[in-house]
């Protein structure tokens, strides 16, 4: 065990999330507002001395990290296992299209992370194939990452990481665009995550 400290962020506004309208796997642009925000948000995170960038392969991950790795040098790598979660025949709609097409379905999945929406995966699949890439970087040399990725997979780390009761998970609130979660460890008390930082951004 290596890594210290985990610092979770989202990538900044897309187009999809400007119209309001559900990405999942959709490979969705940075708007220009977003494009901003991950610019505003370098600084903040250069003070953490990351090693090392694992970003989703997702284009809107992909250019919200690389605006950080240009700008500081710190390595990149690209891993699949970051994509936010699949959330089927829901991608592409908005919120009021869904609740049409599948009266109180939104509401099941807001609090159960154990649903899954039609055609896509579960809150919990989800917290296990990110929690796969934590594990990974356990077994490499770097002390600081940070994960670049989307907001549902970032709550869902974190309650899986935190060991909270899956039950209570729902209780986790949303991360905003380019904002971030930071978990650390506390020196040799072993393999327990602690929160130390939630949703925390710059605005501008």
């Amino acid at each position: 065990m290596t890594l210290s400290r985990l610092v979770m962020w989202r990538h900044g506004e897309t187009d999809y999330n400007a119209t309001g309208r559900m990405q999942g796997h959709l490979d969705s642009q940075l708007t220009e507002v977003g494009r901003n925000q991950a610019r505003f948000a370098v600084p903040a995170l250069a003070r953490f001395s990351p090693d090392i960038v694992v970003t989703s392969d997702l284009r809107r991950a992909m250019d919200t990290a690389t605006t950080f790795t240009q700008v500081t040098g710190v390595p990149m790598r690209v891993d699949k296992r970051l994509r936010e979660t699949n959330l089927g025949l829901w991608q592409g709609l908005t919120s009021a299209e869904v609740d049409e097409q599948w009266p109180g379905a939104r509401q099941i999945w807001q609090t159960d992370p154990t649903w899954t929406p039609p055609g896509g995966e579960s809150r919990l699949e989800v917290a296990a194939r990110a929690a796969e890439v934590v594990g990974d970087l356990d077994e490499s040399t770097e002390d600081t990452a940070v994960l670049c990725a989307h907001g549902g997979l970032i709550a869902a780390l974190v309650g899986h990481l935190l060991e909270l009761p899956v039950a209570s998970w729902a209780k986790i609130g949303g991360i905003g665009n380019c904002h971030w979660t930071v978990l650390a460890r506390r020196g040799t008390s072993g393999l327990a995550w602690r929160l130390r930082v939630y949703n925390a951004g710059i605005t501008g």
